[in-house]
């Protein structure tokens, strides 16, 4: 809620501050999310076997997407949009359903299948609020704890020169420099810094980690140059094919990409607001992502979410003004607009990335484990999470353990550890009966009860038994007596 209408507090969503002071801390979110944004157009663009130029614009379209869906969701329309102090843009989570339904049926058949699979998450978006128990902390905790521990292999890799193990001079010792001297920055800066370089440490990571690869020669400006000044999008640059196969594949992702969304937002919420994820704002949530998701099929931008890199930084520095992501948003759409000022982002060494997000990720895990301790820790949501854990990060471990599953399951299981987090945690929620610690302890006090009783018989031994057999003679006896006296 609104406190003042000069409010200026980085620390309120709705808190306006001085640009000078806003600027900095936008430019990290900007930053951390800009590899994530054009990844996954540069990947699909290779399955589908697009040309130079389509390639350019799928990135392009994906930059400029993803700054205005943020926008839409900081700010959003009627009940739409989560209005709340979180990025949204193209995601990498789709990217192992759109290689195999690209592979099979080529751009025209993810524009297609991903304009139904948005409907679909507006229906799951229009409904959330009648099944939102079946979504406590214990699921939802899980599913974040698994986004962040499913991301540190992504960090590692940048640390070590690329997202692709194959590329020249990966691990090099160079790259672990350059990263870790990143790393070290955003360490000192955000624990024994003041003011501006502590709310911004990982920007100031991120400089100082650039300014060295600049010394190094890591750096290229060739994209830039190629780069053009102003392009505009276009309506349709692409036809929409409508394939059975596809469509199920897209439906079921965006349906689990829903599940992620509700994990992003509630760590949001616990992270960086010290409260609980509102129906309300969860429902515009996932009816905006869905209407975002739709809308971006016409303009050739790939399906959009959370970005959870971008929630690890708000958990850590607590920033929620949406008016310092808001400007985020406009670097994006500036971004997209100008192909030169994208290009100039894209010049930031993996290395600089990965030193500077590893530690969001780190915080995205604890904001999952603040989520699980919300429950009780009783023996039910302890197997819950546990085995979550072991399926999802074990499957993600040994991909070729699901080798010889169906195509589409495969491909929806096998590079998203998240969705097999979300799928089991859902299903046992459901499943296992709810116990508390009160009623376990009670359990544990019976089983204690009936086991000491047992070893006090077993501790009597024959004796005890000989004793039994002679009172019950004995009875007997005396039965038999009363009935002779009887006569």
């Amino acid at each position: 809620m609104q406190t003042s209408p000069n409010n200026t507090s980085i620390f309120d969503f709705h808190g306006k501050p001085p640009l000078a002071k806003a600027l900095p801390i936008s430019l990290q979110h900007v930053l951390a999310m800009v590899a994530g944004v054009i990844t996954p157009p540069i990947i699909i663009a290779g399955v589908v076997g697009a040309t130079p130029a389509e390639k350019l614009l799928l990135i392009q379209i994906a930059v400029l997407a993803s700054g205005v869906c943020t926008l839409f969701h900081l700010y959003g329309i009627w009940k739409f949009g989560a209005r709340l102090p979180a990025i949204f843009g193209v995601g990498f989570a789709y990217v192992p359903t759109l290689i195999a339904v690209g592979g099979q049926f080529g751009i025209e058949g993810i524009i297609g299948a991903q304009l139904v699979g948005g409907i679909t998450m507006m229906v799951v978006g229009y409904f959330i609020q009648y099944i939102r128990h079946l979504f406590p902390p214990v699921v939802a905790g899980t599913v974040v704890l698994v986004i962040g521990l499913s991301l540190y292999d992504i960090a590692i890799r940048y640390m070590a020169g690329s997202g692709n193990v194959e590329a020249p001079g990966f691990g090099a010792p160079i790259n672990w420099a350059v990263a870790l001297v990143t790393l070290l920055t955003v360490l000192v800066a955000s624990q024994f810094g003041r003011g501006v370089v502590k709310l911004s440490a990982i920007m100031v990571g991120i400089l100082v980690g650039y300014l060295l690869s600049l010394a190094l020669g890591m750096v290229s400006f060739d994209s830039v140059v190629e780069a053009k000044w102003v392009a505009v999008p276009e309506v349709m640059p692409f036809e929409m094919e409508f394939h059975a196969a596809a469509i199920v594949s897209m439906v079921v992702i965006c349906v689990i990409n829903s599940v992620q969304t509700i994990g992003d937002l509630s760590a949001t919420t616990v992270g960086g607001m010290n409260r609980e994820l509102r129906t309300k704002e969860l429902t515009g949530g996932l009816l905006g992502n869905g209407l975002t998701t739709a809308a971006s099929a016409f303009f050739g931008a790939l399906p959009t979410s959370t970005f959870s890199q971008n929630v690890g930084i708000v958990a850590m520095t607590k920033v929620i003004s949406r008016y310092v992501l808001a400007i985020a948003g406009l670097f994006m759409i500036l971004a997209g607009l100008s192909p030169k000022f994208g290009a100039i982002m894209t010049t930031i060494p993996y290395p600089v990335l990965g030193g500077a997000t590893i530690i969001v990720f780190g915080m995205i895990t604890m904001t999952g484990i603040q989520l699980l301790i919300k429950d009780e820790l009783s023996a039910r949501n302890m197997t819950i999470v546990g085995l979550a854990l072991a399926l999802s990060l074990g499957i993600a471990q040994v991909p070729a353990a699901i080798e010889q599953f169906p195509a589409m399951l495969k491909n929806l299981i096998g590079g998203a550890p998240i969705v097999v987090a979300a799928i089991t945690a859902f299903v046992l929620n459901i499943v296992l009966p709810r116990t508390s610690l009160a009623d376990e302890a009670r359990e544990r006090e019976a089983i204690a009860r009936a086991d000491a009783e047992a070893a006090g018989q077993g501790e009597a031994g024959p004796h005890a038994g000989k004793v039994e057999a002679d009172e019950r003679q004995g009875a007997g006896a005396g039965r038999a007596a009363g009935v002779a006296r009887g006569g």
